[in-house]
């Protein structure tokens, strides 16, 4: 099945990037910019979603305000990137200053949106893999921030990530290499199974030896939500690289603070987060890598 899907993604399945003419320079350059811009957008809401969620505020019927006044920012004040650029990062009623994550992330969003787009068109995978890229990065992004900031990463955003990669694996199987709408929904859903409940059973199994959490409940459902999008391959990745930079980034910060390892309490949705972001552009190459190891060939 993994050889299978390998060959799906490297042997040219879709030539959609062509049919954009997007091998011609003016029509690449539209739309590379046209995906930066709703990165741009998408980036705009995640702002929104980091800000709201561990606050546990609407995300979408409260409009956007000044958290220092409370003032309604107007829609032309709302433009990403270029209105903090415009008002220097400041509140136009009250002038206080906003923090430049706000630019930052949606800078970010639109840059990768753009390479997810490239890296995707190029390698002629399915145009519905840019789908699941998508919800990739918006999975990731928000979960960095809030979890290291509030050390929770939010039902709102794993639970919708994990339904959207079940949808889109019943509509569009051919994202997941299968035949049969059946077929896809199965391809997501059982790897959400077996991560998600199989972590599940070492965090309650692991408090109830250790007396403490282990792992995190919203870490498992971030597991069980790339799993669904990446399949198992993917998921072993993203927990095995995620898990091990959260260990050696946990010794430094031991080190520099002279304290037991055991006494720093790290989260670990930010190192799982970029782990799946490095997959979603080297998975296929580290896939491949290792079949030829234990010789399979495709």
């Amino acid at each position: 099945m993994i050889a299978r899907l390998l060959m799906h993604y490297t042997a040219g399945s879709s030539e959609w990037w062509s049919r954009l003419g997007m091998n011609y320079p003016i029509p690449a350059i539209f739309g590379l910019v046209s995906v930066f811009v709703l990165g741009c957008c998408w980036g705009s809401f995640l702002n929104v979603c980091i800000w709201r969620m561990p606050r546990g505020e609407s995300v979408v019927f409260a409009p956007s305000h000044c958290t220092s006044c409370g003032a309604e920012i107007r829609w032309f004040d709302n433009l990403p990137l270029v209105s903090y650029l415009v008002l220097r990062g400041r509140c136009r009623h009250c002038h206080a200053p906003y923090s430049c994550r706000y630019f930052i992330v949606e800078l970010i969003t639109g840059i990768l949106f753009v390479a997810a787009f490239a890296k995707i068109g190029m390698a002629e995978m399915p145009p519905a893999a840019l789908l699941t890229a998508f919800a990739v990065i918006m999975l990731a992004l928000p979960t960095v921030w809030i979890d290291f900031e509030h050390r929770i990463i939010p039902d709102a955003l794993t639970l919708p990530a994990l339904l959207f990669a079940l949808v889109v694996s019943v509509v569009f199987p051919d994202v997941c290499a299968a035949a049969t709408h059946l077929q896809g929904l199965l391809a997501a859903l059982l790897p959400a199974l077996i991560v998600g409940g199989g972590l599940w059973c070492f965090a309650v199994t692991g408090r109830r030896l250790a007396g403490r959490e282990v792992l995190g409940l919203g870490d498992v459902k971030f597991m069980a939500a790339i799993a669904a999008l990446y399949g198992l391959p993917g998921a072993f990745f993203v927990l095995g690289a995620g898990s091990l930079g959260g260990v050696v980034y946990g010794l430094v910060m031991a080190a520099r603070r002279k304290r037991s390892p055991h006494r720093i309490a790290l989260p670990l949705g930010p190192f799982l987060a970029l782990a799946a972001l490095i997959w979603l552009w080297v998975g296929d190459w580290l896939l491949a890598a290792y079949l030829r190891h234990i010789g399979i060939a495709f």
